[in-house]
């Protein structure tokens, strides 16, 4: 099946700055493709080229097979909700919906069937004829992606949605955005800095890092084996230790504390100083076993951090003053965990990752 977007060698300059550095990705029909990455990578720049709104400086962009670079934003196949939802207040749910079919010269039977169509796909049945203000911002954010969908697509472009929206409505919204995606079977393309959205929504996630994608995968891969130091520091927790490298085959490290542990090189590098990444919740308490393949350690309890079932702990790691977050798992084997505990630890050597160090 041919790609519903083919993004070759994208690039896009602002005098001497470049927001978007030489892109090649394909996005697959019915997919939930999302592009994570911090404020200024260039997210927002690479979805406006998409929609027609900035012209690329070079490269090309083909939607369902067809070269965009001749096609305004108002003749191509995509919709784009933006974060503030740009619905219109002076008019109903049903006439924000119609709206663009309306422009489309659609007739009046044919708008009224699809929008109550969509009313209902989107669990709006029964509120077309309620204003704006009358809804919570949920429902508008379901009005906003209606009034999209009912156009009927090729791509649905998503800039940040959610991040008007308070904590527990976006993790509402999350699931709901995730079932509605699968159920209208249009592809979504989703911009985000948050990275829970994009690993709990989508099929494949591009980390995306000044103006390149770091690296393109499924969620889980992305979390389990980050290619590159940024994507291993901004996917998940991690705990970063710098090491010295002992020997290379197998690969042994010390941290500057003297603590001497197996590690997996990621990426290739000469050097002996690198940086170890080890995640909070890959650190098992208590541990007395494993074989040769696990490091051992004692932590020492510094502080609970209590967050239900994300509670973690702040421990030192053997004689050290050096600090690592732990996972705490729920039950009750560690209720009885206190500050100025002392506990067996240990990590198997496929979760201590090392990177080369970025430079000072």
């Amino acid at each position: 099946m041919a790609p519903v977007l083919e993004i070759q060698n994208l690039r896009k300059e602002f005098d001497a700055f470049t927001a978007v550095d030489t892109l090649n990705f394909q996005v697959e029909e019915g997919s939930f493709f999302s592009i994570l990455g911090p404020s200024g990578c260039g997210k927002t720049t690479l979805l406006r080229m998409i929609a027609g709104f900035q012209e690329p400086t070079s490269g090309t962009l083909c939607i369902r097979g067809r070269d965009m670079s001749e096609v305004p934003p108002n003749r191509r196949p995509v919709n784009l909700v933006f974060q503030n939802l740009a619905l219109f207040p002076m008019m109903n749910v049903q006439e924000n919906i119609a709206f663009g079919l309306k422009r489309q010269g659609v007739g009046k039977d044919e708008i009224r069937k699809r929008v109550d169509a969509m009313l209902e796909r989107v669990d709006l049945t029964g509120y077309g004829k309620k204003n704006i203000s009358q809804l919570s911002g949920g429902q508008k954010q379901r009005v906003a992606i209606a009034r999209s969908l009912v156009l009927e697509p090729s791509l649905l472009l998503l800039d940040e949605p959610l991040g008007a929206l308070d904590l527990k409505l976006r993790e509402q919204m999350k699931i709901e955005l995730k079932k509605l995606q699968a159920e209208v079977g249009t592809t979504f393309m989703y911009i985000t800095h948050d990275q829970s959205e994009a690993l709990v929504m989508s099929d494949r996630v591009a980390v995306m890092n000044r103006g390149r994608f770091e690296q393109i995968d499924s969620p889980r891969n992305l979390y389990a084996n980050p290619a590159t130091r940024f994507v291993a520091g901004f996917v998940g927790e991690t705990n970063i230790l710098p090491v010295s490298v002992v020997s290379r085959s197998p690969l042994k490290v010390v941290t500057s504390f003297g603590l001497e542990l197996q590690a997996t090189q990621v990426n290739d590098s000469s050097s002996d100083e690198l940086d170890l990444f080890i995640r909070p919740e890959a650190i098992i308490l208590q541990h007395d076993g494993g074989g040769d393949d696990f490091n051992r350690f004692s932590l020492t309890v510094r502080n609970i951090l209590f967050d239900g079932s994300n509670t973690k702990i702040l421990a030192t790691i053997g004689a050290s003053d050096y600090e690592l977050t732990v996972a705490l798992p729920q039950n009750e084997q560690f209720a009885h965990i206190g500050k100025g505990d002392v506990i067996d630890a240990g990590v198997h050597l496929s979760s201590c990752r090392c990177y080369p160090r970025e430079a000072a």
